[in-house]
């Protein structure tokens, strides 16, 4: 049984972390949107883990709902806000939680999809209001 554990702390973490980027994209438009998408992404993972399985899932299943509810609005948001529509936008989200929660059945994979997700997304939300410099330059005349 030890075996078959860690391999279900995983595919919960990911299913968690599909989750939580799930409820970003529905909850990031909101004032309270990372709140909403933080307990939301919290809650989905824990049901997740502990209805089937038991508290060890439920916590991975809870860890990568939660972070993906707290880091991933802010790239919604940002698409949003550059003129992205709202319905394209959840396709896309929506979309992409597909993609994640497949993968989340790679052994071990959900483990890093729990990390790599909210990094990436952190990192991208850090980068969103600079431009690039260089092609304002070329554009002087």
């Amino acid at each position: 049984m030890l075996g078959a554990t860690w391999y279900t702390a995983g595919l919960v973490a990911g299913l968690g972390t599909a989750l939580g980027v799930l409820a970003a994209g529905i909850f990031a438009a909101v004032r309270v949107g990372v709140l909403l998408a933080f307990v939301a992404g919290l809650a989905a993972g824990v049901l997740v883990g502990a209805l089937p399985w038991s508290w060890e899932e439920a916590v991975a299943g809870g860890f990568g709902g939660a972070l993906a509810g707290i880091a991933v609005p802010d790239v919604v948001r940002g698409a949003l806000g550059r003129g992205g529509t709202r319905g394209a936008t959840a396709v896309l989200v929506a979309g992409a939680a597909l993609v994640l929660a497949v993968l989340s059945l790679v052994p071990l994979l959900g483990y890093a999809l729990a990390v790599a997700v909210p990094a990436a997304a952190r990192r991208i939300g850090r980068r969103a209001g600079r431009s690039y410099v260089g092609l304002r330059i070329l554009a002087r005349d």
